[in-house]
């Protein structure tokens, strides 16, 4: 083992740019430790306990999760108990709440941190294997002094995250030793039981919550699909995910060639769109038929093993009620499952002081979300918001930060408050953060760290206590790689990172266009409505300013109309003229209509004709445009359109 000299001279050789041969995960950890959360290796800390009121907080919190994972939690220690390890369940803030390990070793186990209510989050503890895996989200080994602090490179630690249903990192489970063999290969053993824990525990909270809805497992041998496989997903009563087990779907998601989705990213999408199956096909892959026999073709050719559970009680339809909302996030979302399972995550961070990151195209409503964000707090205070785009170079540092009394010439003679003062108490949102100036950027990170703002030309700083919320159009990712982002204050900005759909994925289309033709309605006195023909080329179109295109494009119609009824040629050129530009649809994201085919309903009738006739009559083509099979399109056509002849 080496010296704790020697191991914080590699360290700051690290820091310095220079090589190691350590794992990336662990310089990485490293690098974060010494430039975001400004920790010394030179100055070693004992393990943190949190007190029994926190710790008390953080169990109850947890308690379903390790009610669920006791039997799994129970199997790993009894498998690894005889190596003296002691097993580990933290939460999302690496607070551990539930401890297995051998009473005999209890004083060794509380002094090493290795207890209930042991705190291992990466920037309180240094690198760590909790604290690495909730960052990285991913497995990890950190061996011996592959730890930042010195007082723990006598351990050995190796952990796996577990994610929820909806595809947030919810917990992670670790096993440590005091002491073990030398190399770090050793823990290899370790790091694969950790992993299949991780995925069980995932794959029995999955059954756990969806009572309601059929769940399809799948792995790629039919050996142990019924016990421990490779991943599941659960589905609602129309075929849309409802849940997923995470980390096992990544794997599968790689063998399909889908490495452009997140596991979170398939919430709300249709099982048919990534595989030759629909809900009414899911009781022929129930227990009872060979296993081998029950194989399930992904779209792009590959091969799965295939294991169904049906609901428990009637599958869940498009009326499921929907998650409990604070008032103003519950206005954003209409019905679309992927938002509803955003706004659900968002509600749990809103009267939290956590930084959030909001992505999406322009106009998918990020500052909509930002004050609902602020709006959703307990005492939400000020809302003041920035456009970092909008403010001229040469004066965006005096309106973020302020200045004093005679801090330049032609400064006001009372000085002035920044914006970002003004927000003290209350949330700051920093719109398109992406074209903030980088000279800038380092000021912003030391009021992110350090909790204080220092105005223009003033000697002493001020302290404050905000919200912040950042949003962007742009890849912050990529403008790191290019060097025209700090990566630190990148990893500041995103504790918390949200993803607003563009409008034409959404499928509350038709119920954020009539919202917004009742807010038109209101502004006018009128009652604007959309004719069939007007309502299809809305659905047609590719939308690239998304919410704010289609309140403009609305509001046009509403003043051309003639009367209260919104024909097509009423709608903006670009939208309703005859061969307008058809949507630039993503080749796995066919936009579903808005009324299901097969409803009863007489405009889902003659949706799905009108569709039909546009594939001129062919249902092969009508299939590929849904992005459905052949016989679906047959059983719409069949319950939705009245018998002839």
């Amino acid at each position: 083992m080496v010296s704790a000299l020697s191991h914080i001279r590699e360290i700051e050789r690290v820091a310095m740019g220079g090589a190691s041969g350590r794992d990336m995960p662990v310089v990485q950890s490293w690098l974060r430790c010494v430039n975001d959360y400004r920790l010394d290796p030179a100055q070693a800390q004992e393990a943190y306990i949190v007190p029994q009121t926190k710790l008390r907080e953080h169990r109850e919190q947890a308690e379903e999760l390790i009610r669920i994972g006791r039997s799994g939690l129970e199997t790993l220690f009894n498998q690894v108990a005889e190596q003296k390890y002691v097993l580990l369940l933290s939460d999302a803030r690496g607070v551990t709440v539930e401890f297995m390990g051998d009473p005999t070793f209890d004083n060794q186990l509380r002094k090493a941190g290795l207890y209930l209510g042991s705190e291992w989050s990466e920037n309180r503890a240094g690198t760590c294997a909790v604290g690495a895996c909730i960052v990285s989200g991913k497995p990890v080994v950190i061996h011996q002094d592959d730890h930042f602090d010195s007082s723990h490179i006598g351990l050995t630690c190796t952990a796996a995250p577990i994610y929820d249903t909806l595809g947030d990192l919810t917990a992670v489970l670790d096993i440590s030793q005091l002491r073990s063999p030398t190399a770090k290969a050793s823990q290899q053993l370790a790091l694969h039981l950790v992993a299949a824990t991780a995925r069980r525990i995932e794959l029995a909270n999955l059954i756990s919550r969806t009572r309601n809805d059929w769940v399809l497992r799948l792995s790629r041998l039919p050996d142990f699909l019924d016990v421990d496989p490779d991943a599941a997903l659960s589905l609602d009563g129309t075929g849309r995910v409802t849940g997923i087990t995470h980390g096992g779907f990544n794997a599968l998601a790689r063998a399909m060639n889908l490495t452009a989705f997140t596991a979170r990213e398939l919430i709300g999408e249709r099982i048919d769109r990534f595989f030759e199956i629909d809900i009414n096909d899911l009781p022929r892959y129930m227990r009872g038929g060979a296993d081998r026999e029950r194989v399930l073709r992904a779209r792009d050719g590959s091969a799965f093993f295939a294991s169904s559970i049906a609901p428990v009680v009637a599958p869940r339809g498009p009326a499921t009620a929907r998650p409990r909302l604070p008032g103003a996030l519950s206005t954003l979302s209409f019905g679309d499952p992927r938002m509803e399972a955003m706004l659900a995550r968002v509600s749990r961070l809103a009267g939290l002081d956590i930084p959030i990151l909001i992505h999406g195209e322009t106009g998918t409503g990020k500052e909509y979300l930002a004050r609902a964000i602020h709006e959703s707090r307990e005492r939400p205070g000020p809302f003041v918001a920035v456009n970092c785009a909008a403010i001229p170079e040469h004066l965006i540092e005096s309106e973020l930060f302020g200045y004093a009394p005679g801090a330049f010439t032609g400064a006001a003679p009372r000085g002035k408050t920044g914006l970002i003062e003004a927000a003290a108490g209350g949330t700051l949102f920093l719109d398109e953060i992406g074209d903030m100036p980088l000279s800038l950027q380092s000021r912003l990170l030391r009021v992110l760290s350090e909790g204080e703002v220092q105005p223009v030309g003033a000697l002493k700083t001020r302290p404050v206590r905000l919200k912040l919320i950042s949003a962007s159009h742009r890849d912050l990712g990529r403008l790191v790689a290019e060097g025209r982002f700090r990566e630190d204050l990148y990893y500041r900005l995103n504790a918390a990172t949200f993803t607003l759909p563009p409008l034409r994925e959404r499928l509350d289309f038709d119920a954020l266009t009539e919202r917004m033709l009742a807010r038109i309605a209101a502004e006018t006195g009128g009652s604007p409505r959309l004719s069939p023909g007007a309502r299809m080329a809305l659905r047609a179109h590719h939308w690239p300013g998304n919410l704010r295109e289609l309140h403009n494009a609305l509001k046009v119609a509403a003043a051309l109309a003639d009367g209260d009824r919104i024909d097509a040629e009423a709608l903006p050129e670009q939208i309703g003229r005859p061969g307008a530009r058809q949507p630039l649809r993503p080749a796995l994201a066919p936009m579903p209509p808005a009324t299901p085919p097969g409803s009863t309903d007489a405009a889902g009738e003659g949706d799905l004709l009108q569709e039909l006739a546009a594939c001129g009559g062919n249902v092969s083509a009508l299939a590929r445009r849904l992005g459905v099979n052949r016989s679906t399109v047959h059983r719409w056509l069949k319950r939705g359109t009245p018998r002839t002849g």
